[in-house]
Formats: structure tokens, C-alpha cells, sequence
């Protein structure tokens, strides 16, 4: 089933290189994705049940050694991530075939362009050989192709104003993080003495292995947003078109994922200076990733900012991991592993579903302008529907699966009056009080997309008829919704899947000790909190009920009624505003509160002064009064790209100019230093020696 999906994928790519532009055929690459994420899904779950596979490279490319491979672990993340792709892949389908053509200008079109649905393809298949890559070469060699096919997606409608500049970012964080790994790679393997990963275990304790350990984390952290290499996230994101979007938050973030947890399988624990680092930047990347969310009036930019608000989550229950794995606490190991990986599910889940159904709703309406959004989904009842589900669950309310996965987190990270001495324990309080701060204000966040997109009145210029997403994008819609609301009432099963996904880690009966009972939940302590989300779907429902029959006899006669009246403005007549919030308007107090994080900058000044003479002829809804009328503005800083990458930037430029000079054109200069190189590798290996 693996090699069938990745020859399915490879067919998809040659289709659309060869007949990509032709409306009949836009959609068939896109198909033929989805039965290739179906098989590697099948694939995945094999693994996950104990049916392992490997493939050997050697004999068929040449490669040695070189194979791939999949144990519970691989075959959990294959689930995940194609779980979440045919979804996608169906999304992708219908916006290809209901997009004009590429060369009638209109944006949505760069979706049927050549080379799209190949990008599309290339990132999937690389996703796979990621996560079953059996030793450093195929693994370093996947990761450089899920790099082009990341610049590749960003890079499309480059004519328009940032996508080049997203494109270039996207390209030089994914370089970044390929060299990380190499070198991490590199130096494990002339430890171990093999590129094999399985051999990366018997690296002993020193510098070496504490380098190596660091240089992975941060190549992995990279590709997932952390703090402070975040800052390709939001751009990228934002300029890969349509699903793609969706196939890059959703389905590729989760190698880095993987990646970070298979390095805690192999090396164990890490140096205890790293997992303060990784708690604290966890926090500091939740918090200013959901500050960021809550301000913008875009709305791509705002799900791309809470990307990185969920990285945030998502390591800080890797960093409990990473706490127990020091102090040799199996328990605290499985309820970090376990809080996290039911985070990356949730965010998985939510984060395809919200990209998806946003594509839908931009396409209709033609902007993502947060203001000329509102009440946008009514319009688009498909798209509109599956936003809202996917924003309740990334604001991690009940019923979803985003509020289970937030509870376990927060349980897991209150576990800190368990540890021995104050460091860990200070270290896991302050990413607690982050974590919690950070649900806070993400309900607001998505409390306004909710009010804004879902119910919003539609302004009075907005046409009426705009086009929803097509069958196959409906059925993707629906299945990922269903997934966001159906894995919170089946969560003890989940925690089964993760349990067995999760034992080359932690032994599964240990992360079993979550499960209280069949449908009640702990955090694998016993005693201490429990939670049963299958009974909130009794519970939440029967409210509601009784909400409602309540209603229905205080109302009388007439339960539907509804008063409408004007909207209060202000107390003095001729006050010109809108009778709703808008997007910046709604988000003010936000900005204010989060000031010292934003680095808010408002300003107030006068734009004209009205006099006695100008008021003698009042508008028509009342007079206006006589006084200066003001304007106020107000914006906010990305904090790291300010004052860290922007200083860089300029020594950077000198030293990319002092290299140009070593570009003479002359062969005989290049193979000079082609000679010095060698010579200076060969002088180290011998000093080595």
C-alpha cells in the first residue's frame, strides 16, 4: 500500500506537468492524490496495528544501505497527517475544476496553473519518506524536496505584491533548517558509525551528543514555527494558494513534529539547559503567536499567526515530555507526549478544516479583508458551516476535540509540584500560566471570526449570489468537521490509537493510565482531575434542551419573535460609525492590553476643524456639532523580525556582496577553490584522527 501511494502521488505530478492547464483534467491530479493519501493512510494504520514495513532503497537506486520503515510511531503520524490530506485533496480537487483560468487574472485561477497539483503531490510524497526514513540520507534528501515544494506552493501568483518576498523567506528558513540537520545528522553518525537512525542510540553522553541533540531540535523547530524562527510561518502561509494552505499548516507541519519526537525515541534525555528552552520558547510562542492572531484584520494572516500559537501549545507538552525523560519519570513522559500529540491532533483537525473552508469563503467573495468578510459564510452555508467548526475548536470550546486537548494540556503541565528542586518547577509554571493565558484570548480570537465572518450582517453592497465550494469540497468540508466533533466524543479511543503509536517512546500501558474508566479521562496520575468528553455530548445537548423549553414558556405566544431597533452610537447627535464592530475596532482593547507584547503604536491627531457655519445645515440624522474631528490610528510590531532579523540583515547584504566577488567567471579560480576546500576538509579529518 505505501510504494502504490507514492506511485499514485508520482502519477498525479507527471498528469499535471503534462496536461495541468486543461480544465477537464485540473481535478484528476488532485484524485489521484487523494487514493494515494488513502493507501499511505492504509499504510500508516498497518504500522500502527504492529505490521511494520520496509522498503529497501539499495538494490533498486543504488543507495546502500538506505531503506524506509515504519513502526507504530511512523504509522501514528501517517494516520494523522493523510488522515487530514484526503480531505484536503478533495478540497484541492473542487477549487481546481470551480477556479476561472489561470489567464483571466482573477487570483483564485493560479490554482489550475502547471505545476501546481506537482507541488501538491511532491509535498505529500515527501511527508511520507519523512516520517518512514530509515537512516540520515533519505531522510535529509525528503527534506530538501518538502523545502522546494514549500517555495514552490508560496511562490504561486508571485506577480502579486509580498508573494516573492514570502516565497524567498519560506525558501531561506527551510535551507535553514536543512542545514541544521545535516549537520546534527552528520555529527550523530560519525558517532554511531552508520547513517542508519536506528544506530544513533549508542552515541555515548558528551559534547557530541549534547550538540547534535540541539541542532535537531532547532532544525525540526524551523520547520514548525517555534520562536524565534517564525517568522517564515505567517508569510508563507499566507501566499501558497487556496488548500494549499491547508496542505501546509495541516498535513506537512506534522514532519517537524515527528521529528522532534523520533529524536527523543533514538537520543533520550536532553541536556536540562535545552528543555528550559524549549518550555519557556513554547510559552513565549503561544502567547505572541495568539497576540498577533487577535489584531490582525486579515484572515489568512490571523489562521497563519495561530499556527504559530499552537506550535507554542503543542511544545510545551514536549517539554513536560522532555522534563520526565530527564528525571526518569515514565509517568510525566507519557501524560507531556500524550497532551501534545492530542494537541497536534486537534490542531491538525481544525487547522485543514479552517484553511479549507476559508479558501471557500475568499474565493466567493473575492478578498480576505476581515471587514468585507462579514457575514460572508451565510452566503456560502458549505464553507460557512465548517469555519465555524473549526474556529469553536481552535478556540477549544466544548464539544470539540480542541477542548479535550487543551484540558489534557493544561493537566499535564500542573503536575510540576511533582518534581524534585525549583528550576523545572518554576520552568513549568510559567509555560502553565502562558498556556492559560493563551486559551484566554484565543477564545476571543476566534470569538471575533465568529462574529465577524459567520454573523455579521453582509454590508449593503455585497452581492447576493456567490458560488460555494463544489461536491468534492463539500465532502472534505464535512469530513473534517465531523473529525473535529467525533474525536472529542470517541477521545478514549483516540487515547488507545496514541497509546500504541506513542510505545516506542513510553510503554503504552503507562499512557493507558489516562483512561479512568472506558469513557472518563485523567491525566495518567490517578487522583486528580478526571474529564468524560463523550458525556458532554449527553450533557451539552440535554442544556441546550432545557435552554430552550424555558424559553418557549417565557416567551408566550410568540418564542420567535425578534426586536429590531437602531444600534446606539454615541449620545451626541451627527456622530458618524458604523451600527457594528469592526475588525480593528473589535480588537482595540486586545491591542491595549497586549501593548509591552504588540509594542502597540497609537496615535491621535485632528484631521480638519468644523465650524458654526459648517453645522447651520445639520445631515439628515441630526445635527452635527461644531469642534475638531479626529482620526485615530494604531498598529502593532512583530517583535522579533524588528529587533533581531532586521540588525542582521544589513551585515548579511555585506558579506552576500563580498561573495559576488568570488564569482570571476574564471574556471581556473573555481577549481582553486574546489583544491583549498579539500585540502582544508582533509587537514581536519586528519587533525580528527
Amino acid at each position: 500500500m505505501f510504494l502504490a501511494g507514492l506511485a499514485l502521488l508520482a502519477a498525479a505530478a507527471l498528469l499535471d506537468l503534462a496536461a495541468g492547464v486543461r480544465r477537464l483534467l485540473a481535478g484528476i491530479p488532485y484524485l489521484l492524490g487523494v487514493a494515494g493519501s488513502a493507501c499511505l493512510l492504509a499504510a500508516g494504520a498497518g504500522a500502527l496495528a504492529g505490521h511494520g514495513l520496509r522498503v529497501d532503497l539499495g538494490a533498486a537506486l543504488g543507495l546502500g544501505s538506505s531503506h524506509l520503515a515504519a513502526d507504530p510511531l511512523s504509522g501514528l503520524f501517517l494516520v494523522v497527517a493523510f488522515g487530514a490530506a484526503v480531505p484536503v485533496s478533495l478540497a484541492f480537487a473542487s477549487w481546481a475544476t470551480s477556479q476561472p483560468d489561470a489567464g483571466s487574472g482573477a487570483e483564485p485561477g493560479g490554482v489550475r496553473r502547471r505545476g501546481v497539483a506537482a507541488a501538491y503531490a511532491l509535498t505529500l510524497a515527501a511527508v511520507a519518506v519523512i516520517v518512514t526514513a530509515g537512516d540520515a540520507f533519505v531522510l535529509l534528501f525528503a527534506w530538501e524536496a518538502l523545502t522546494i515544494a514549500f517555495f514552490l506552493l508560496a511562490c504561486f501568483g508571485r506577480q502579486r505584491e509580498g508573494r516573492t518576498g514570502a516565497a524567498l523567506i519560506t525558501l531561506v528558513f527551510g535551507k535553514v533548517s536543512g542545514v541544521a540537520l545535516l549537520l546534527g545528522l552528520l555529527m550523530l553518525a560519525a558517532g554511531s558509525g552508520s547513517l542508519t537512525l536506528d544506530t544513533f542510540h549508542t552515541v555515548p553522553p558528551g559534547l557530541a551528543h549534547t550538540a547534535a541533540y540541539a541542532l535537531l531540535v532547532a532544525g525540526f523547530a524551523v520547520k514548525v514555527g517555534l520562536v524565534p524562527v517564525h517568522v517564515w510561518l505567517p508569510r508563507g502561509y499566507t501566499a501558497a494558494p487556496g488548500p494549499a494552505r491547508a496542505l501546509m499548516a495541516g498535513v506537512a507541519v506534522n514532519v517537524g513534529f515527528y521529528g522532534l519526537w523520533r529524536t527523543l525515541a533514538l537520543l533520550g534525555p536532553p541536556p536540562g539547559w535545552l528543555v528550559t528552552a524549549v518550555l519557556l520558547l513554547a510559552g513565549l510562542t503561544a502567547i505572541l503567536g495568539i497576540a498577533h492572531a487577535a489584531v490582525h484584520t486579515n484572515l489568512q494572516r490571523v489562521i497563519a499567526y495561530s499556527s504559530v500559537e499552537n506550535t507554542g501549545l503543542i511544545l510545551a507538552g514536549y517539554g513536560v515530555a522532555l522534563v520526565g525523560a530527564i528525571l526518569h519519570n515514565t509517568p510525566l513522559v507519557a501524560v507531556g507526549l500524550l497532551a501534545a500529540t492530542l494537541q497536534l491532533v486537534a490542531h491538525v483537525a481544525a487547522k485543514s478544516l479552517l484553511f479549507t473552508a476559508s479558501s471557500g469563503i475568499e474565493a466567493a467573495a473575492g478578498t480576505s479583508e476581515l471587514d468585507a468578510l462579514r457575514g460572508a459564510a451565510r452566503r456560502t452555508p458549505w464553507s460557512g458551516t465548517g469555519f465555524a467548526v473549526g474556529a469553536l475548536t481552535l478556540a477549544g470550546l466544548p464539544p470539540t476535540v480542541g477542548f479535550v486537548s487543551e484540558w489534557f494540556l493544561l493537566e499535564a503541565l500542573m503536575q510540576q509540584f511533582r518534581l524534585p528542586g525549583l528550576g523545572f518547577k518554576l520552568v513549568m509554571a510559567l509555560a502553565g500560566a502562558a498556556v492559560a493565558l493563551t486559551a484566554g484570548f484565543a477564545g476571543v480570537t476566534f470569538v471575533r471570526l465568529l462574529g465577524l465572518v459567520v454573523l455579521g450582517p453582509a454590508p449593503p453592497a455585497t452581492p447576493s449570489t456567490q458560488r460555494d465550494v463544489g461536491v468534492a469540497g463539500r465532502v472534505g468540508i464535512v469530513t473534517l468537521a465531523l473529525g473535529c466533533l467525533a474525536v472529542a466524543a470517541v477521545s478514549p479511543w483516540e487515547i488507545r490509537m496514541l497509546a500504541a503509536g506513542l510505545a516506542p517512546l513510553v510503554p503504552a500501558e503507562v499512557t493507558l493510565g489516562a483512561l479512568k474508566s472506558p469513557w472518563v479521562l485523567q491525566p495518567v496520575f490517578d487522583e486528580f482531575s478526571i474529564l468524560s468528553p463523550s458525556w458532554l455530548w449527553i450533557a451539552m445537548p440535554a442544556l441546550l434542551a432545557l435552554v430552550a423549553a424555558v424559553t418557549l414558556l417565557a416567551s408566550g405566544a410568540r418564542p420567535l419573535r425578534v426586536r429590531r431597533v437602531p444600534a446606539w452610537r454615541s449620545a451626541t447627535a451627527g456622530v458618524e460609525g458604523a451600527d457594528q464592530y469592526t475588525a480593528f475596532g473589535y480588537t482595540n482593547p486586545t491591542r491595549r492590553v497586549l501593548a509591552n507584547v504588540l509594542l502597540t503604536r497609537a496615535e491621535l491627531r485632528q484631521l480638519d476643524q468644523r465650524t458654526e457655519q459648517q453645522t447651520e445645515h445639520p445631515a439628515a440624522d441630526g445635527p452635527r456639532p461644531a469642534g475638531p474631528r479626529l482620526g485615530y490610528t494604531s498598529d502593532v510590531v512583530e517583535v522579533v523580525e524588528q529587533f533581531l532579523y532586521r540588525p542582521l540583515a544589513r551585515p548579511l547584504l555585506v558579506l552576500v556582496k563580498l561573495a559576488k566577488r568570488l564569482q570571476s567567471g574564471r574556471l581556473e579560480a573555481y577549481i582553486a577553490y574546489m583544491l583549498i576546500a579539500l585540502i582544508a576538509v582533509l587537514a581536519v579529518v586528519t587533525a580528527l584522527a
